[in-house]
Parts: C-alpha cells; structure tokens; sequence
C-alpha cells in the first residue's frame, strides 16, 4: 500500500506564534503572558543571531515576572553570530500573571520567537 505523504510548514509544525522580541536593551522583558481563561502550551523558542556572538537568558515565572537565577530556564547560554538556536520547551501556563522573560547581552543582536498553542477555557 502507497504511503501518503504530508507536507508541512514551520509555522504549522511549531503552531502559533506568540510572541517575538528583538530586545533593543540588556534587561529582561517579558516575551509572552497567557491572557485570563487562556491555557496554553509552549512548545518551541527560536533564537536568531543576526549581530555579534552574545549570551542569552530565558526565564519562566509561573505567576510573576521575576527574571533571574531562580526562573531560569537557560542562563547565559552563548550563541554565535549568525547562529539559530531551536529549543524544545513543552511548558504548560495558565496563569495570566505568569511569563515568558528573555535578555541578551547584546542590544538588537538577536531576535526571540516563541510559538505554542493557546486553547480558551469556559468560565464555570
């Protein structure tokens, strides 16, 4: 029997996107935060060099936006110039006060794209 053969795009494998940020500074900023009645599965981070070698930092705060050691998910993790980095995630949020945080060491050096699902949930 024939096999069949689905092709699909990266949008479709990775799901929606949402969120993207090309920091212009050095400090943590919020990548992403799931709205009220919203849960959401993270599934994929993509980081893009486009400038000079630089460190990077993703955080995960479940219900706040402390960005640091005790919320890293990666931290000062390098990536070359002109690299892209995919990172499998597979984290869960249904807090709206929870986020999705990332810095860099380097201003507009690299670009953060995170791409998930988001499923509404029916007030009770």
């Amino acid at each position: 029997m024939p096999q069949t053969f689905v092709q699909r795009t990266a949008a479709q494998e990775l799901g929606r996107q949402l969120g993207q940020s090309r920091p212009a500074g050095v400090t943590a900023d919020s990548l992403y935060s799931p709205d009220d009645g919203v849960v959401t599965t993270v599934e994929k981070l993509v980081v893009v060099n486009t400038g000079a070698s630089a460190l990077f930092d993703v955080y995960h705060d479940e219900d706040g936006s402390t960005y640091n050691q005790s919320t890293a998910l990666y931290y000062s993790r390098t990536i070359v110039a002109n690299e892209t980095l995919l990172v499998d995630l597979g984290l869960y949020m249904n807090n709206p006060n929870g986020n999705i945080g990332v810095r860099t060491s380097v201003t507009s050096a690299l670009t953060f794209s995170l791409y998930g699902t988001e499923i509404k949930t029916r007030a009770r």
